[in-house]
């Protein structure tokens, strides 16, 4: 290695004694730390060189070749070399990656790079991804700014980047009704740093390869038969059980069972509260007083707050499927429910389509037995259909793809808020490419499975998003516009709003640190950019859903981020972490029906259930599904969890640990009151949420 001084003849005459002497001249010298992530494969052979790039020039490209391998997963290579002159502050660096001899290129995953200029100051360069094929990289230094902070430099770096991921991540139409999506169809066009990893994908196929080969080797994949009993039905699946399912199965029967999954079941968002009982319901004292139990009437409970309804009026004509040639039915239910003084959520009353008359009875718990159970039974179908098709698939998964896509594309490495949602994102992309081939695509599951079909599915989501609102998307103002604020035993609404607030807090804290006034937000040309994109790809420029399409105060960036982030992370969660423990007994979620909805009161068997109910195969098939998308793939990251240190500054990872500090808090409240339920709900437990959607 060079020295770091050098010398240099000195003229004669020039205050010496000798003719001739030396001075020591002192050159710039830096040491540059690599670190390489610690994964499978993670390592490379080719050969790395780098460039700094300062306010007072460049470096030459230096090569990083210690004696030995270079660049082993989980190693931190240090690197000397000397400058002619010092280079200033750094802005950024560039990483060249070139082939090694003859060998094939290899695919390297660079955590971060560390700098220390002369003087000692250390600069901080995050990477965090691949590095496929022979290509330069540069990397901005990881002091978060917004644009107006930047120099010539650094603005001239970022629309490089965004040049470069806006030219790799572009926006396709799947269907005019959706919100767009990544232009992939197949997991073999993405690059490797928005697939899963090594350990993630090879856990996702495990737990997805184990539960079809227990379904086949059992003889029930190709079984097309109806069930021959209800008790049949517990023997798909011996090993694939948890308390929550095996709970299911036991009372999936009973009033209390049924109206507490409006509360905290799969889809907790259905469920409004009740003020005037609706003209196409026309449902009376005289038919529910048995229920009320006690000298109060239908009408006092109404005026007390008392009375729920959940209304599934989008269902309404929507085209039912045909599952192997047979003919499948959709109802469009309206349920009454009713908070007992004991706190318990019951059915009132249930009727099965929205036009009242002879040949749509409304359908009481004092009706025989199985009239009731059946009539149940169809709102737990209408159920399934909505939380998969919009509580799920629209509301969580393909938004959360619009908000990865807009990050990537509008957000450039260095701003805060790229450094703040990047976590919020991790393989969402795979996952969503996954469920447009398997699930979505033609011939998918929802194809041969589900009740609504592809073409249902399509419907829904159109009418969802004609109908969709800014206020269905954050918590307290949905929980407020349902009514249901204040509602007790309401778990979903309890941890959520502690999860709100706590994401709240932290996102305040990060705005608050960068942005100074409600005029730098407004005059962020690239948030303007995300949020634009968001608006108009997202929620196709539909000014009525009351989705920003600008933000232009700290207030409306706080919420409108707030919301980004709990859609990614807990709610989520919240509507997808169980399917396996309420649907893994079918009767209870049903995923298509056989039979079109009772026009009579008097007329349902259980013989005649089972041949309503999904079939054997059709079964299976979902049960295996919903143990893969209930099942976290291993690497996975919980909410708060941020081991990728994009944000360098010392405030903000302040920020991040008060974060943590708060889902510790709100973590172990969860689980000191679920010990003293009998049905316990976790899904929103930070330790069991994820940072994104990735499942």
């Amino acid at each position: 290695r060079s020295s770091d001084l050098a010398e240099v003849p000195v003229r004669a005459g020039q205050g010496t004694q000798s003719s001739r002497a030396t001075i020591s001249t002192a050159m710039a010298s830096y040491k540059v730390w690599v670190s390489t992530g610690p994964f499978l494969l993670g390592g490379t052979r080719d050969n790395i060189s780098i460039t700094l790039v300062g306010s007072k020039g460049e470096s030459v490209k230096r090569p990083l070749d210690n004696f030995g391998k270079d660049f082993l997963p989980g190693s931190n290579g240090e690197y000397h070399f000397v400058e002619k002159n010092n280079l200033g502050d750094l802005f950024l660096i560039r990483l060249y990656k070139e082939r090694f001899g003859l060998l094939p290129e290899d695919n390297w995953y660079c955590s971060h790079i560390t700098v220390e200029a002369p003087g000692g100051k250390i600069y901080s360069f995050p990477c965090y991804r691949w590095i496929e094929g022979y290509v330069t990289v540069e990397l901005p230094e990881g002091t978060a700014k917004l644009l107006s902070d930047c120099n010539r430099i650094e603005v001239d770096q970022r629309k490089r980047e965004l040049d470069i991921k806006q030219g790799i991540y572009r926006w396709k139409t799947y269907h005019s009704a959706f919100p767009k999506c990544i232009d992939i169809s197949s997991l073999d066009e993405m690059n490797r740093n928005v697939k899963y990893s090594i350990t993630k994908t090879a856990s996702f196929g495990i737990s997805g390869g184990q539960a079809l080969l227990e379904v086949k080797l059992k003889g029930f994949a190709f079984n097309h038969s109806s069930w021959r009993s209800l008790s049949d039905i517990k023997r798909v699946f011996w090993t694939h059980k948890t308390k929550v399912s095996e709970y299911v199965c036991e009372h999936w029967r009973e009033d209390s069972f049924f109206g507490c999954q409006f509360l905290n079941g799969i889809d907790p968002t259905l469920i409004w509260k009740c003020t005037k009982i609706p003209n196409n319901f026309p449902v009376t004292h005289n038919m529910v007083s048995p229920s009320l139990k006690g000298s109060t009437t239908l009408e006092d409970e109404l005026q007390k707050g008392n009375i729920f309804i959940v209304d599934f009026k989008i269902l309404d004509g929507i085209p039912a499927n045909k599952i192997n040639g047979q003919q499948q039915y959709i109802a469009a239910p309206l349920c009454l429910l009713y908070r007992t003084p004991s706190d318990e959520m019951i059915p009132l009353a249930i009727q099965l389509g929205q036009n009242p008359g002879p040949d749509n009875p409304i359908f009481l718990p004092t009706d025989d037995e199985w009239d009731w159970t059946l009539a149940k039974i169809w709102v737990r179908n209408s159920v399934f259909y909505i939380q998969e098709a919009l509580t799920h698939f629209l509301r969580t998964h393909a938004f959360a793809e619009v908000f990865c896509i807009a990050t990537i594309r509008e957000l450039p490495m260095s701003h805060p808020l790229y450094k703040l949602l990047i976590p919020h994102t991790r393989y969402t992309l795979q996952i969503n490419v996954l469920a447009r081939t398997t699930l979505i695509g033609p011939g998918g599951t929802f194809d041969q499975t589900i009740g609504t079909g592809i073409a249902g599915l399509t419907e829904l989501i159109k009418r969802d998003m004609e109908s969709l609102s800014y206020t269905s998307l954050c918590l307290p103002d949905h929980l407020q516009s349902r009514g249901v604020e204040s509602l007790s035993k309401y778990y979903y609404k309890e941890d959520g709003m502690k999860l709100w607030l706590a994401i709240e807090s932290y996102v305040k804290s990060i705005v608050d640190y960068y942005y100074k006034s409600d005029d730098t937000v407004h005059n962020d040309v690239e948030l303007q950019n995300w949020t634009e994109a968001i608006f108009h790809e997202g929620f196709l420029s539909r000014v009525e859903t009351g989705i920003p399409s600008s933000l232009k105060t700290r207030t409306e960036l706080i919420k409108f981020l707030t919301m980004v982030i709990f859609t990614c992370s807990a709610q989520h969660a919240a509507v997808n972490s169980g399917q396996f423990d309420f649907y893994s007994w079918m009767p209870n979620g049903p995923s298509t029906m056989r039979q079109p909805p009772p026009r009579a009161k008097g007329t349902a068997t259980l013989e005649g259930i089972l041949e309503i109910l999904p079939n054997v195969a059709t079964t299976t098939s979902i049960m295996v599904t919903a143990i893969v998308l209930s099942t976290e793939p291993g690497d996975m990251r919980p909410l708060g969890t941020f081991p990728d240190e994009h944000f360098t500054e010392e405030e903000p990872k302040r920020c991040i640990k008060a974060f943590q500090e708060s889902l510790q808090q709100i973590s172990e409240e969860i689980r000191q009151r679920n010990q003293s339920l009998e049905l316990q709900y976790h899904y929103m437990d930070p330790k069991l949420v994820e940072n994104s959607v990735s499942i």
